[in-house]
């Protein structure tokens, strides 16, 4: 049989038609960023007595060793959500939320959206698991953790004081109630 060059055009786009067809089905998947792969990680390590803050863009990085930050160049919201998906999604942490008091405080007219990032934050969350408590409070929670637990800050680029999100992690699989009962029969037996 003698290729001519119509054969040899007609073989190539026969062939890079049968590609295309097969690169198409198996299309890649998203690539996780940096700070998305640093959480899967340090998620599974973690355990309770841990803690995970989603931060406002000016939230300091501290020098204490067993505290690490990570960036991520993302609105609040969008990392506050990914992150607690990753907590509810895993077996064996759940979470603890603060958030700041001074929060309910910051007007629209001096940070316009606030409004929209504090109902952006409390739909995250079911409202019974939400504390607030002072902001030096929610830093002294956080120094004295870091004394002994490692901490994870993810500082996002929100420029809105006050809307940082405090999770301290607890064990997913004991829930308060039966830790309670074991605790209450120790106490009990003891007696």
């Amino acid at each position: 049989m003698k290729t001519t060059y119509k054969n040899v055009v007609r073989i190539a786009l026969t062939l890079m038609l049968l590609a295309g067809a097969l690169l198409a089905q198996v299309a890649p998947k998203p690539v996780p960023a940096a700070w998305q792969t640093t959480l899967q990680q340090r998620l599974s390590l973690y355990g309770h007595r841990n803690w995970i803050v989603v931060a406002d863009a000016a939230y300091p990085a501290y020098s204490q060793s067993g505290v690490e930050t990570i960036v991520a160049n993302q609105d609040l919201p969008s990392v506050l959500k990914y992150v607690a998906h990753a907590i509810s999604s895993s077996k064996h942490v759940r979470a603890t939320v603060f958030l700041d008091q001074e929060l309910q405080f910051v007007q629209e007219t001096d940070y316009p959206r606030v409004t929209a990032l504090r109902k952006a934050i409390s739909q995250t969350f079911a409202k019974n698991s939400l504390s607030t408590v002072p902001h030096s409070e929610a830093i002294s929670k956080i120094d004295d953790a870091a004394k002994t637990f490692r901490v994870l800050f993810i500082k996002t680029n929100t420029t809105i004081p006050y809307t940082s999100v405090f999770m301290r992690l607890e064990c997913g699989y004991l829930t308060d109630e039966v830790d309670k009962k074991i605790k209450d029969a120790m106490a009990a037996a003891s007696k």
